[in-house]
């Protein structure tokens, strides 16, 4: 499953302390001063303080960042019948893909920290420009599967039109 965390920089709480003096634009509150108590768009540390405020969740959750990618959180699991095999959440800034056999509990685990854009969380058909699918492998078992098909057709067209624009093939 695939969610997207809606405005979440405006979720996290700001790691540094910032303040301006209030303009015009504030009414009565004009003069005083205003201090910023969550990442905002624009500042250098949002994105850091971002990744660590949703890091701190994962890592209550039981997950554990693997040691290949800081952004690929891992833990193990047990399916109902004995079956020993380790769920992942994948993270890129603010969209996420979890892979498990159970993907519904760590979503709503994620759900109670972060409002989720459309407040929901779906079977994903693309995840960062790829495409994704199931199919079935040699032995018959259902599988996921990822092409970057369309992501490339869509770099190859974007090339060529910039190339047209400049009288270039």
């Amino acid at each position: 499953l695939a969610c997207d965390i809606l405005n979440a920089y405006l979720t996290t709480p700001c790691r540094e302390n910032f303040y301006w003096v209030a303009g015009p634009e504030f009414g009565s509150d004009r003069g005083k001063t205003m201090l910023v108590t969550r990442a905002l768009y624009g500042l250098k540390s949002s994105g850091a303080a971002f990744r660590s405020f949703l890091a701190d969740h994962l890592h209550d959750m039981g997950y554990r960042p693997s040691m290949a990618d800081p952004d690929v959180w891992m833990r193990p699991a047990i399916k109902d019948d004995g079956f020993k095999y380790w769920e992942y959440v994948l993270c890129y800034v603010d969209d996420l893909l979890a892979i498990s056999h159970n993907p519904v509990a760590t979503m709503k685990s994620i759900q109670t920290k972060f409002r989720l854009k459309d407040d929901k969380f779906e079977t994903p058909e693309n995840y960062l420009g790829a495409t994704m699918s199931q199919m079935d492998n040699e032995k018959g078992d259902l599988c996921w599967a990822m092409s970057s098909n369309k992501y490339c057709e869509a770099v190859v067209k974007n090339i060529e039109d910039v190339l047209q624009k400049k009288g270039l093939r």
